[in-house]
């Protein structure tokens, strides 16, 4: 089952680029997030949304929120993606995609590619927006402006 508006993101575990154990309960229910579900490392839309996270990362720090971008490519991929392009968020590891399962996120182009979802939950970990656009850099706009409102 896909995730819907007023559901509770669900608790995942994944390694991030530290190499370290990231548990979704550490932040997920004590402040907003934006859980962003992307393709892959290094192709052109992909870069081109997590360098959008990147420049405004302080503007959703600054709503108080955090960011996580989540794709099936392995660790070593997302170390050298973050260190390229100097991304301040987390990144973490979905190769097994029980996270993208978990949350019902889509595929695209036929089921040939991993799906683009972002999810904005508030901080109590309830759901308040879900935006689904192969175009990257809308998802930074529609994420800010409900982070707004809450």
């Amino acid at each position: 089952m896909a995730l819907k508006v007023g559901d509770r993101i669900p608790n995942f575990k994944a390694i991030d680029t530290k190499g370290d154990l990231f548990d979704s309960d550490t932040i997920i229910g004590k402040k907003a997030v934006v859980i962003y579900f992307y393709p892959k490392d290094n192709t052109r839309v992909c870069t081109e949304q997590a360098c959008s996270f990147r420049d405004q990362y302080e503007d959703f720090k600054a709503l108080g929120a955090e960011v996580i971008g989540i794709s099936g490519d392995s660790l070593k991929s997302h170390i050298e993606f973050a260190n390229k392009h100097q991304l301040p968020f987390i990144l973490l590891s979905d190769s097994d995609k029980k996270i993208r399962k978990a949350f019902g996120v889509p595929n695209d182009y036929f089921g040939l590619v991993p799906g683009r979802t972002t999810y904005v939950a508030d901080k109590n970990g309830i759901v308040q927006l879900i935006f689904d656009s192969t175009s990257g850099k809308i998802h930074i706009e529609k994420a800010l402006e409900i982070l707004k409102t809450m």
